[in-house]
């Protein structure tokens, strides 16, 4: 049986071992396929059955040319890179890695908003440049520094990285509202479901956990942004498409919003020409939430184990029933 993966380098750069897939077949790995040569994607399938992609999408082109194809691992959550319409009329089964990083985005979520908040970067580097030690005073700050208890946190989207992130702005003290989509039992005094309208009203910080439908599409934009506090402050490491992006950067330049943390943009890698890039106070990272070591390699056990169960006749986490 021979297995391939089309991107391979995502997912496991050098740091991971292929030993478990290797154990199940002829494993092919390549590190990069260039999305938009669907020949390219065609000839390194051959005829493969199995084939792994992270971001590398296969349309209906590439599937109905892969005569002996039946399994789709995508290593990831989001299944959108896959037609799952073509999949489904070829028979073949796609399988998805869900839930395996929400503690990892819930900590980056943070570690977004710590930046923000309490400037580490900033004065780590200005200690290194010698500002402290030429310094009159014991301590100085170069920007505002800012205390996360009692503010009010507004997440957007109540899965499960949504309640993760819930249950760590209450150790820090900060009110905790949500919005989503249906209504969700709320178990704890320290919890309040609002609609979106009311947690726009009331946050102090918005971080964002739902996600791109084209209902959720540009959700942030000119009339949300409108609708909140003066110095907002953003956190979005969902999907970059919920946000508006020149929106977003034209409230920042003004003021209207403090700070944008994002892991996401809606273009990855993102665009050279991208607003967010040149706007006040957008701290951002390169889509890393979901990249240590230890959850990676959680992602490639489910990976391994989603194969085992489709080669078993048991097929889990299959999103093309």
């Amino acid at each position: 049986m021979k297995i391939v993966d089309l991107d391979g380098y995502g997912l496991n750069p050098g740091d991971l071992s292929w030993d478990g897939f290797k154990a199940l077949g002829d494993f092919t790995n390549y590190d990069r396929t260039a999305d938009g040569d669907n020949d390219k994607k065609v000839e390194r399938i051959g005829d493969a059955e199995i084939v792994l992609t992270n971001k590398t999408s296969l349309n209906k082109q590439v599937i109905d040319a892969a005569p002996k194809l039946k399994y789709i691992g995508v290593l990831a959550t989001g299944f959108n890179v896959v037609d799952l319409s073509a999949a489904t009329d070829n028979n073949v089964v796609v399988t998805n890695i869900p839930s395996y990083g929400t503690d990892a985005v819930a900590q980056h979520t943070f570690a977004l908003l710590l930046e923000i908040t309490n400037q580490v970067g900033l004065h780590a580097q200005a200690v290194r440049d010698g500002e402290w030690s030429a310094s009159t005073d014991f301590t100085f700050w170069k920007k505002p520094l800012i205390s996360l208890t009692d503010k009010t946190l507004g997440i957007i989207g109540f899965g499960h990285i949504g309640q993760a992130v819930a249950q760590i702005a209450h150790v820090f003290g900060m009110n905790v509202i949500f919005y989503n989509h249906h209504e969700k039992e709320v178990q704890v005094d320290w919890l309040k479901q609002v609609s979106l309208d009311e947690l726009l009203k009331q946050s102090d910080v918005i971080s964002l956990h739902t996600p791109q439908t084209p209902e959720t599409t540009d959700l942030i934009n000119q009339e949300t942004i409108a609708k909140m506090k003066d110095g907002a402050i953003i956190i979005n490491t969902a999907r970059g498409g919920l946000l508006n992006e020149q929106d977003v950067a034209a409230a920042l330049n003004s003021g209207k919003l403090y700070a944008l943390g994002a892991d996401v943009a809606s273009q990855e890698p993102i665009n050279a020409d991208n607003p967010l890039l040149t706007a006040k106070n957008a701290y951002l990272t390169p889509h890393i939430a979901w990249a240590p070591t230890e959850i990676r390699e959680r992602l490639m056990g489910i990976a391994v184990d989603n194969l085992k169960a489709y080669l078993a006749g048991k097929p889990i986490n299959v999103v093309n029933k």
